[in-house]
């Protein structure tokens, strides 16, 4: 495989933020969806992931660097064959102390197989990605997909009501390590609503009332999660007064019931002001004044 900073088009001493920029413009112009049916681009689409995986991530760029993994993500052998020229081939010969031991390699070899705890660590095979998702699509769950370092395509569940950090486990979907396949790990970040806030299964929100409205009471028109839906203010209702909608908030899965949509009552005076409400309320409250008092 190419050295991966060939493949971004970048220095070896090229910072984190360079190499993240260079990846990010040619995976928009090499991306499979814009580059249907053209193979060329799939695989270079493909080698230019493979090149960001490896030194995208700060400590595989790392590793990379000081040669203990190679272009392919690999560890490199760490053993050295020393030939001498002498016949039987490895200086001292198999199970001398001072070269090649066969029984030292092979018996490495099988114990990081088994995962026998001889002080080698094998290299993780998942894959950690994060999405950002709708608060709706979180809310009410989707399908979101993502691209594989690969070029795969791979289409995430997003259960309804997951919450801001939450990981998703896909088996199967990581690297291949000695072990087999590993893991991809999506964690969900969530954008924020310009109207609703989520606390556990239940959805808040603040409600702008006009003043007539919060007077005299009136039915409105509130946004939920699953549209508009119909709600009455009561007469004098006042700012800082919740109403609930019960059985309008989230509902995970398995959950016997969804949770409550509270409302936040804001009352909302006329803007531009509104002369005539001004001179109402000056006689009103010159009347208030004039009132004989109870004490």
């Amino acid at each position: 495989m190419r050295d991966p900073y060939d493949v971004l088009g970048v220095t070896q001493t090229a910072s984190d933020s360079t190499i993240k920029k260079a990846y990010h413009k040619l995976a928009k112009e090499l991306h499979p969806d814009l580059n249907p049916d053209d193979s060329v681009v799939s695989n270079r689409f493909k080698e230019v992931s493979a090149a960001y995986s490896l030194i995208g991530d700060p400590d595989n760029r790392k590793r990379y660097d000081n040669g203990e993994i190679g272009a392919d993500g690999q560890e490199k052998a760490r053993y050295r064959y020393n030939y001498t020229g002498r016949h039987g081939g490895p200086r001292g010969g198999f199970g001398s102390s001072q070269g090649f031991n066969a029984e030292d390699i092979f018996g490495e070899f099988f114990s990081n197989m088994r995962g026998s705890g001889s002080g080698h660590q094998q290299m993780s095979s998942d894959r950690s990605y994060k999405i950002t998702v709708e608060f709706l699509d979180a809310a009410k769950g989707c399908t979101h997909r993502i691209t594989l370092p690969d070029g795969k395509m791979l289409d995430v569940q997003i259960p309804a009501g997951i919450e801001e950090g939450q990981q998703i486990r896909l088996r199967g979907q990581g690297d291949v390590g000695i072990s087999g396949a590993g893991d991809a790990l999506v964690e969900i970040n969530i954008k924020k609503h310009p109207q609703f806030r989520l606390e556990g299964t239940d959805i808040h929100m603040n409600l702008p009332v006009k003043l007539e409205d919060a007077v005299l009471g009136a039915k409105i028109e509130v946004p939920t999660i699953d549209g508009s839906v119909t709600m009455s203010v009561p007469k004098g209702a006042n700012s800082g007064q919740v109403l609930r909608f019960k059985g309008k908030g989230i509902q995970p899965p398995k959950t016997k019931e969804p949770g409550n949509q509270y409302i936040r009552i804001q009352v909302m005076l006329p803007d531009p002001p509104d002369p005539e409400l001004s001179t109402i309320l000056e006689e009103w409250a010159k009347t208030k004044k004039k009132a004989p008092s109870n004490e």
